[in-house]
């Protein structure tokens, strides 16, 4: 995170299990207003269960979330949406059965007033998507579900968005294209915390970074700063 920067979101020694021993354990990060930041690090190691504590879908056992200056901790996913922290999740991230245009207005369901106009931005934003408008979201291509699950977390105007691996199982092309949204997004001043696959990219395109390892954070520093660490990219990230 910049000097400069106000903190967005500050997570401190989030504890977080689902019943049985704890898969994160004392992990703390922050993003910056505005920032794109990362969460990075091999398979199983509480990557996803750590942003599932952030957006409000998994309570943790200790630990303190705040969010724009608030302590959210105990809050529901949906009242934190309603405070603008967004969350799109890896899979059963859009209705399959209903269309395009439903899903936005699904999504804007926290605030409906300006929705018509919010989806103006989103024709903008995703133009392959204004085409599909009528058709239902099962039928799309992974590229465009990606970009239909992005659209409606946007329809609520969130401050923050938590991405859990959105370009997973899509072709090079797709992820570029995916990842121009995101950036696009972030240049509206709208900050990402993405977990992600492919850490070289993620890394090169964050302020702030954090590689989980065994459910606790192993490194953290900027993402230019990380990746200049050749040993920590041997080690935890391959050659993604």
């Amino acid at each position: 995170m910049t000097e400069n920067s106000q903190s967005m979101l500050v997570a401190e020694n989030l504890v977080v299990g689902y019943g049985g021993a704890p898969i994160v354990r004392g992990v703390s990060v922050s993003i910056g207003n505005g920032e794109t930041g990362c969460i990075v690090g091999p398979n199983g190691a509480g990557k996803s269960t750590a942003l599932k504590a952030l957006a409000g879908v998994l309570r943790p056992i200790s630990g303190k979330i705040m969010f724009d200056g608030a302590d959210v901790t105990q809050l529901s996913t949906d009242k934190r949406v309603a405070r603008g922290l967004g969350y799109v999740p890896q899979v059963a991230n859009v209705f399959a059965t209903l269309s395009v245009l439903e899903n936005l207005q699904i999504g804007a369901h926290s605030k409906r007033h300006g929705t018509n106009e919010r989806v103006e931005l989103i024709w903008d934003l995703f133009p392959d998507l204004k085409p599909a408008h009528h058709r239902p979201a099962g039928t799309l291509s992974g590229g465009q579900r990606s970009m239909l699950a992005l659209s409606r977390a946007l329809m609520a105007e969130p401050k923050l968005l938590l991405l859990d691996e959105p370009t997973a199982g899509l072709a090079p092309q797709l992820e570029l294209q995916v990842w121009d949204h995101i950036l696009a997004i972030r240049d509206r001043g709208i900050g990402v915390l993405i977990v992600e696959q492919n850490t070289r990219r993620a890394l090169s395109n964050s302020h702030s970074a954090y590689v989980m390892v065994d459910g606790e954070v192993a490194a953290n520093g900027s993402g230019a700063e990380l990746l200049d660490r050749p040993d920590l990219v041997e080690m935890y990230l391959g050659g993604h």
